[in-house]
C-alpha cells in the first residue's frame, strides 16, 4: 500500500471522527467505541468490500454486519464520506424525522442488519455466508464484534456452527480496544489470550494493530478463503483514538457533550490545543 493511498485513508477517517465528534452532541452517542473502529471501518468500505451505493441488491455483493451496533456513528459517517447517503442526513441524529439513531437500522442505505442486541450477529452473518455458499457465490461477509460482546455465549456456539460448516467466506472482525462499557474487558471476564481461543474454535487467527493501515491491509489481502475455516482478524485499537482528551478513559464511553465541547474536539482531532471537557461522565455499575 503507497503512501498516498494511506494519505488518502488517512484523510477519509479523520473526516469520519469529525462526523462521530459531530453526533455525541444534542443526545451523544456511543464515541469512545466508535472512534476505536473508525479506520477499520473506513479501510473495509474504501479497498476491501464489493459493495457501493449502486449495488446495494446485488445478491453478490460482500456483506458487512456491525454486531457492536453501538458503534454506528462511525459507520454512518463512511456511508455518509462515500455516497451511501447525504451528509446532511447526519444532522437528523437522534431526529424523530429520520433513522439516524443509536443503533444501525436497515432503513439506511448501506446497512444490512439492525444490531444492539450484543452477541447476536455473527450468527446472522453465519446464515447469509452459509446460503452464499449453497449458491456457490463468491461473497465476503464481514462481522465486526466487540470485545465486550465476546462474553455472550452465542458468540461461540456461532463459532461452533461456522467452523463445522467450514465457512471460510466468513470474517471475523474484534474491534478489542479492551473496554467494556466503563470498565476494562480483563478487570470484568478476561478474554486473554484471543488468539489461543480462537485457534481452538479452529479459526485462522491474525493479530494487527487496528490503526495502521498498512497493517489492516496485510491482513485483510492475506486472508484464505479456501482452506475451510472461519477468518478472525483481532485489531487491537484505542477507545476515542485520536482525541487525547478522552483516549482510553474508562468514564467516556457514551459521551453527550455541548457544540462547544465538539467544536474544541474537532480542534484537537485536527491537532489543536486539547478541549476542554466539563460534560457529565456516564458510570453504571
Amino acid at each position: 500500500m503507497n503512501k498516498n493511498k494511506i494519505d488518502s485513508l488517512q484523510f477519509l477517517s479523520t473526516r469520519v471522527r469529525e462526523h462521530i465528534i459531530t453526533m455525541s452532541a444534542n443526545g451523544g452517542c456511543f464515541i469512545g467505541a466508535s472512534l476505536s473502529c473508525a479506520d477499520l471501518i473506513v479501510y473495509l468500505y474504501s479497498e476491501f468490500l464489493n459493495v457501493s451505493p449502486a449495488n446495494l441488491t446485488d445478491p453478490e455483493r460482500d456483506y458487512l454486519f456491525l454486531s457492536k451496533g453501538h458503534d454506528v456513528p462511525a459507520l454512518y459517517g463512511t456511508l455518509a464520506e462515500l455516497g451511501f447517503i447525504e451528509r446532511d442526513r447526519l444532522k437528523n441524529h437522534l431526529s424523530t424525522n429520520d433513522s439516524i439513531y443509536w443503533h444501525p437500522n436497515r432503513a439506511i442505505p448501506g446497512i444490512e442488519f439492525h444490531s444492539g442486541s450484543l452477541g447476536h450477529l455473527p450468527a446472522v452473518a453465519i446464515g447469509v455466508a452459509m446460503d452464499c455458499k449453497m449458491k456457490k457465490q463468491t461473497n465476503r461477509i464481514v462481522v465486526i464484534v466487540g470485545d465486550g460482546e465476546m462474553n455472550e455465549g452465542t458468540f461461540w456456539e456461532a463459532l461452533l456452527v461456522a467452523n463445522a460448516y467450514k465457512l471460510d467466506n466468513l470474517i471475523i472482525l474484534v474491534d478489542r480496544n479492551h473496554f467494556q462499557a466503563n470498565m476494562k474487558t480483563e478487570d470484568l471476564i478476561p478474554l486473554e489470550s484471543l488468539e489461543k481461543k480462537m485457534e481452538a474454535f479452529n479459526c485462522n487467527v491474525n493479530r494487527i494493530n487496528g490503526h495502521n493501515f498498512e497493517a489492516i491491509n496485510a491482513a485483510f489481502q492475506g486472508l484464505n478463503t479456501t482452506a475451510g475455516k472461519v477468518n478472525v482478524i483481532i485489531a487491537d485499537t484505542v477507545r476515542g483514538k485520536g482525541l487525547p482528551s478522552i483516549e482510553a478513559r474508562a468514564d467516556r464511553w457514551f459521551c453527550n457533550f455541548t457544540k462547544e465541547e465538539t467544536d474544541a474536539l474537532i480542534g484537537e482531532l485536527r491537532g489543536e490545543v486539547k478541549a476542554n471537557l466539563e460534560s457529565e461522565t456516564l458510570t453504571v455499575r
